[in-house]
């Protein structure tokens, strides 16, 4: 039955389009070629250019300059303090062995890590990283130290 439908002779094909053959037709005018024969098709029209009409950035001028230069920095990547527990105690923590340890991925070399407070660490170590308040405080009161 599937190989009956499958044998069937094609009888249908697709007319062709019948461009610029006057209004009426729906295919007259431009002919359906876009933009090639349009005020777009110039070079000189400017690309905030809106047909006349008040330009967008003109109606929200705030939008236009204040703070929008400033320069964009990643923010760096934040690690709980329990991912630390890891290493051996009194070893040095740096982006390149979290990087090796696969903790972090290399964008961390860009970025940067912050270390935050969640979890618990009950290791002495020595830190390359940027910390928050309490975790240097934890560190410290460990014996370690941070080294950035």
């Amino acid at each position: 039955m599937a190989n009956f439908l499958g044998s069937l002779p094609k009888i249908g094909e697709k007319k062709k389009k019948r461009v610029g053959r006057g209004l009426g037709s729906g295919r007259g005018s431009k002919s359906g070629r876009g933009t090639t024969r349009h005020q777009k098709a110039r070079e000189d029209i400017p690309l905030y250019f809106e047909g006349g009409q008040g330009r967008m950035v003109k109606k929200f001028p705030l939008l236009r300059g204040k703070g929008k230069n400033k320069p964009v920095t990643p923010k760096p990547i934040i690690l709980n303090l329990s991912a630390l527990s890891s290493f051996r105690a009194g070893s040095t923590v740096s982006i390149k062995e979290l990087v090796e340890k696969g903790i972090v991925d290399k964008s961390a070399y860009k970025r940067g890590v912050k270390v935050l407070n969640r979890g618990k660490l009950e290791k002495k170590l020595n830190l390359r990283l940027k910390v928050s308040g309490s975790v240097k405080k934890i560190i410290e009161s460990l014996g370690g130290r941070i080294l950035e």
